[in-house]
């Protein structure tokens, strides 16, 4: 848990500031997939009630005409493509095209038109070309949904700031299966690496934000 000497100390070093909104916003949604819906499988905790807080997000973005990212983790079959994180969490392996739990939660399931990234890393950016298909769009901030808060929305996030999109995360859209995990990993987020709204917040500044762009994109 946070304490106010906590939050003091960060403060008196300078950090807790802002990235802000950009003009063309975007939205990400990270691994909100059956398996991680499934408390029997990667889910639980807070991820049920972020997948439905979402779907609210992603009715009002189709409709605003905003840009749409899915991830979800999919493996070979055979395993051959395997690595360090799979050391860790063996049972990701099964992640395979052909697994149901691999498949996009219905309340959020993608439509044609948007992007969908299959990964095999924490990040939505490691080895997918996530980068250049928001770059080619135009997209200069990323609104972040999705699971675990504390693995790859953390890496996502990170991965955003990194490349240059501004990171907003949306607080009641991105769930973890533990609150220790979720809370902590949303307190540091918000000091060092991205700003924190809830998501009628952020879906009404970054669609203020665009509707004052210069030129409106929605590719």
């Amino acid at each position: 848990m946070t304490s106010m000497d906590d939050t003091s100390k960060y403060a008196s070093q300078g950090f807790g500031g802002t990235v802000g909104f950009g003009q063309r916003p975007a939205l990400l949604i990270i691994d909100f997939t059956v398996g991680f819906a499934d408390p029997a499988i990667f889910g639980g905790g807070n991820i049920p009630d972020a997948i439905q807080n979402t779907a609210r997000v992603l009715t009002r973005a189709r409709d605003a005409g905003m840009p749409v990212a899915h991830t979800k983790i999919i493996y070979a079959e055979d395993g051959s493509d395997q690595n360090l994180h799979t050391n860790k969490v063996p049972k990701l392996l099964k992640l395979t095209e052909a697994n149901p739990a691999s498949d996009f939660d219905p309340a959020v399931y993608p439509v044609a038109g948007e992007t969908v990234v299959r990964k095999r890393l924490p990040s939505a950016f490691f080895g997918t070309d996530l980068a250049g298909v928001l770059m080619a769009k135009g997209v200069d901030t990323l609104l972040i949904a999705g699971c675990t808060t504390s693995g790859c929305v953390r890496a996502s996030a990170l991965d955003a700031l990194c490349y240059g999109f501004r990171p907003i995360i949306m607080t009641d859209c991105v769930g973890d299966r533990a609150k220790g995990p979720h809370d902590a990993t949303l307190f540091d987020l918000s000091q060092k690496y991205a700003d924190l709204f809830t998501s009628d917040e952020a879906m009404d500044a970054a669609l203020a934000a665009r509707a004052n762009a210069p030129q409106h994109q929605t590719a």
